[in-house]
């Protein structure tokens, strides 16, 4: 065995965005110098004092985070990730590139994440549920498929009920709709008639329980209850005639698409507002119109 690869483990085999175990060679004034395994002190990789997390003695094993510093150094900070290797954690994006981006995990620099292993496009400050792993040249990447990860580790709802509100964050989108995971490890769905605006990978969203599957995961609402949404359909309504003269250019014979590219209500939900305005006096209905009392 030469002294080019010590234990199999040589300077090649040392790269940026990963972890390795070394030996504390030496110690300096600011820092001490880590065992590159070469032979060689010009080879030893700095660990300055600044991201050492306690006090290191000679001789002394230590497991750090490799990265390169601004003169393109090999450099060591004991700021490890705070997801282990193979596991999953919620981490904010702090950089995008035409390759891809970086997220926040904890150490140094942020992990990289490659367009091929994202859902979608992502943000800086957007946070993301993500999975950290070795890619294929031995360094830490993420990735944002963590479905089976999520899966694994969800339980079944407990304690809940049709009609219940709970929160949680998104971890993945189908053809069909959305899904998020709650604090307490639950698993809801957001279907797309559900939905009425983009909701971003990681975003918080708050529902109703419409449906407690056998499994226990949960089918989600984000539409108010029937009597808070009429409410608010009645609001709209009073408002755009507030902004138009108080008139409407609508009644209940209106082409539904043209209710709901001005309204953005469906037709069905523009007759129930209408009927109970019409009730209370709000609202006169005559020549093709509708009008503000």
């Amino acid at each position: 065995m030469n002294s080019e690869e010590p234990n199999g483990l040589g300077p090649l085999h040392l790269k940026e965005n990963s972890i390795a175990e070394l030996t504390v060679s030496r110690e300096t004034s600011f820092g001490v110098f880590l065992d590159a395994g070469t032979g060689k002190s010009s080879d030893d990789i700095l660990l300055h004092n600044g991201q050492q997390t306690k006090h290191l003695e000679e001789g002394e094993k230590v497991k750090v985070f490799l990265y390169h510093d601004p003169r393109h150094r090999l450099t060591a900070s004991m700021h490890l990730p705070q997801i282990p290797v193979g596991g999953i954690g919620y981490a904010p994006v702090m950089l995008t590139t035409r390759f891809g981006a970086f997220v926040d995990v904890g150490t140094e620099r942020g992990i990289f994440l490659p367009f091929s292993q994202m859902e979608e496009n992502v943000t800086v400050g957007q946070n993301i549920w993500v999975k950290l792993y070795i890619d294929k040249t031995g360094r830490l990447a993420v990735t944002t498929k963590v479905n089976e990860e999520i899966r694994r580790i969800s339980l079944p709802a407990t304690g809940v009920k049709i009609g219940d509100i709970i929160e949680g964050t998104v971890y993945n989108k189908t053809g069909q709709g959305i899904f998020f995971i709650t604090r307490e490890r639950w698993i809801g769905f957001i279907h797309y008639d559900e939905i009425h605006e983009y909701i971003p990978l990681g975003a918080s969203v708050k529902g109703r329980i419409t449906y407690i599957r056998k499994d226990g995961h949960l089918n989600i609402s984000l539409r108010p209850v029937k009597e808070k949404s009429m409410e608010g359909d009645m609001k709209k309504l009073l408002d755009y005639m507030e902004h138009h003269n108080g008139t409407m250019p609508f009644t209940d014979k209106s082409d539904p698409d043209l209710i709901k590219s001005a309204l953005g209500l469906s037709k069905s939900s523009f007759k129930r507002a209408i009927g109970h305005l019409l009730k209370l006096g709000l609202i006169t209905m005559s020549e093709g119109k509708i009008n503000k009392v």
